[in-house]
């Protein structure tokens, strides 16, 4: 049996900078500062990280911040879901296709591997219908480094299969930098999509195990 983990924006989907706008706006909201926000790469980061450097930057401190985290959250979400626009997103080449052909098999188990929130995360993908594929996963609620997520996600999944994945039999699928590093610091195979703005060389030389254009190409693996 396979566990396969799946990353969200660039992966799965893009929403172009509704995420970005939300999170700016609530930053102003809730601490009446934004720092840098337009210059920082958010690819493959979790939001609380996200938070931290951005407000760091500005000159906030640390326990400052953190201390008002769950406020930032809330808020955030709140904002995500009343304001989200799928006539401003995209579903990714193949998502469709290889989310059903998977869904169906009996020896395969899906999950999130996501630096989202879960409410934003929940509400991206609520967006095209894909929760129906994935009871669970692991998300930026659960750590701050992304690299704290796949222990998370294997622990879940087996307390809802009743099976112990070992990190051989799972597979992390994402378009950062980020989710290689991720998945090899616990010896888990990773599928890279160069559907977001990491180039398809960039990825074959961070050391996923195979890098596609995009979701149309892993029939055959």
């Amino acid at each position: 049996m396979r566990l396969i983990l799946f990353d969200i924006d660039g992966t799965l989907l893009e929403c172009g900078f509704q995420g970005r706008e939300a999170l700016n706006a609530t930053l102003d909201e809730v601490f009446g500062a934004t720092g840098s926000i337009d210059r920082f790469d958010f690819a493959g980061r979790t939001d609380p990280g996200i938070v931290l450097d951005v407000l760091r930057e500005a000159g906030l401190a640390e326990r400052d911040i953190l201390a008002r985290i769950p406020e930032v959250r809330a808020k955030y979400a709140a904002r995500l879901e009343e304001n989200l626009d799928v006539e401003r997103m995209r579903l990714l080449p193949g998502v469709s296709e290889t989310l059903e052909s998977l869904a169906r098999r009996k020896d395969v188990v899906l999950g999130l591997v996501t630096g989202n929130w879960e409410p934003g995360a929940r509400t991206k993908l609520s967006r095209f219908d894909l929760n129906r594929f994935f009871d669970f996963g692991a998300f930026g609620c659960d750590a701050v480094n992304r690299s704290d997520l796949p222990p998370v996600a294997l622990e879940r999944a087996e307390r809802l299969t009743g099976r112990c994945f070992h990190p051989e039999e799972a597979l992390i699928v994402g378009d950062t930098i980020h989710d290689i590093s991720c998945a090899r610091a616990h010896g888990i195979p990773v599928l890279a999509v160069a559907t977001g703005r990491t180039t398809a060389e960039t990825l074959r030389e961070g050391g996923a195990d195979r890098v596609v254009t995009d979701l149309t190409e892993i029939a055959d693996w």
